[in-house]
């Protein structure tokens, strides 16, 4: 087995994520499950998870994607491990030697992955493949693609930038009403949080300027420091990022140049450390949530694939994270227009673009 074959041991950030985890309701079929003498449910599948490659350590997705398996250890006694893709070169052998090694549910994590999915899940018939953040137009038996709505929880997140920007709770709020998003890869997960991002921006105050830059990469934060102090350069108080380990670089810059920060994926005040002096909240995309959910069916039931899943607002799988230091200081203007919009999504009277040409 080549080297790059890893088994992740970060229990203390699995866990970290593990909190607050919603899961699904199991099939019918019969599965490899057993139950032990106090009944709780067993089992001796063999999970194997392929990262992007911006890999563990990412504070975002990467990393909830991997605390969705440690939970199916802890709770159900699955094999799992995690391996790391350094290159879109690694996908194809991380996949092959999930297989040689007898894992026989793999999930391939980020829209960049789903080619390879789709060439590879054909090869291993008899390998169930969870793809996230990946639509697949004809999936087969043994696919999964789940995906979010991310637009919902971003447009949150520009309600509160927007307000935020023509507001003086905090003295690093300028008068230009000009906020900005910094994104990874332009790809479809990432212009949906774009498009929700300027959409909510936008419907909280008319006059504001949304600074979109992309640093085509998700693991550059040298790149991701660059575009959001150029951003606030040009007068942007509010830094919104969906960058991956990219955007921990405009978490610095905003340290740095005195703006504030919206996190992205997981409640970043709580997976980056020292950040919540800028941190003003996170748009929170669940892929732990929806992992989760998925092996769970698989354990308890069967697999459910042949189709494509969306986990949004009404699943409680996007959304914000609280406001944590600065909840004293937020207006109670800005948290009930954010209440007024989540409800407006909700209930469908907000239609929330999720691409730029819808906006």
């Amino acid at each position: 087995m080549r080297s790059r074959f890893l088994k992740v041991l970060a229990i203390g950030l699995a866990f970290a994520l593990l909190a607050g985890f919603a899961v699904g309701c199991g099939g019918d079929d019969e599965s490899d499950d057993t139950s032990t003498d106090d009944g709780a449910t067993k089992t001796d599948l063999m999970i194997g998870m392929v990262t992007d490659t911006g890999g563990l350590g990412d504070k975002s997705f990467n990393d909830l994607a991997f605390a969705a398996i440690e939970k199916a250890k802890a709770d159900y006694g699955a094999t799992t491990t995690a391996l790391q893709s350094n290159e879109v070169a690694d996908y194809e052998p991380n996949i092959d030697d999930l297989v040689a090694s007898d894992y026989t549910l793999i999930m391939t994590v980020g829209a960049l992955m789903g080619d390879t999915t789709v060439k590879k899940a054909p090869e291993y018939p008899d390998v169930n493949f969870i793809g996230i953040d990946q639509f697949f137009e004809t999936p087969a038996a043994n696919m999964l693609g789940v995906t979010f709505r991310e637009q919902e929880g971003a447009f949150m997140a520009g309600v509160i930038a927007g307000m935020a920007t023509s507001s003086t709770f905090d003295a690093r709020l300028n008068p230009d009403l000009t906020v900005a998003f910094v994104g990874g890869m332009d790809i479809p997960p990432v212009e949906r949080f774009e498009a929700g991002f300027t959409a909510g921006a936008r419907y909280a105050n008319p006059d504001v300027k949304v600074i979109s830059s992309y640093a085509g990469d998700f693991n550059d934060q040298a790149k991701g420091k660059e575009l959001a102090l150029a951003a606030i350069d040009q007068g942007a108080d509010v830094v919104f990022a969906a960058a991956g380990l990219t955007g921990l670089g405009c978490i610095t810059a905003c340290q740095e140049a005195d703006a504030l920060f919206i996190g992205v994926d997981a409640d970043q005040y709580e997976t980056v450390p020292g950040s919540g002096d800028v941190m003003l909240t996170s748009s929170i995309k669940k892929v732990d949530v929806a992992a989760f959910d998925a092996i769970k069916k698989t354990i308890e039931g069967s697999f459910p694939g042949g189709q494509n899943i969306s986990y949004g607002l009404a699943d409680d799988a996007v959304g914000l994270a609280p406001y944590h230091d600065f909840d004293s200081v937020v207006p109670q203007e800005i948290k009930d227009m954010v209440d007024t919009v989540k409800a407006g999504i909700l209930d469908g009277s907000i239609a929330v673009p999720a691409t730029r040409a819808e906006l």
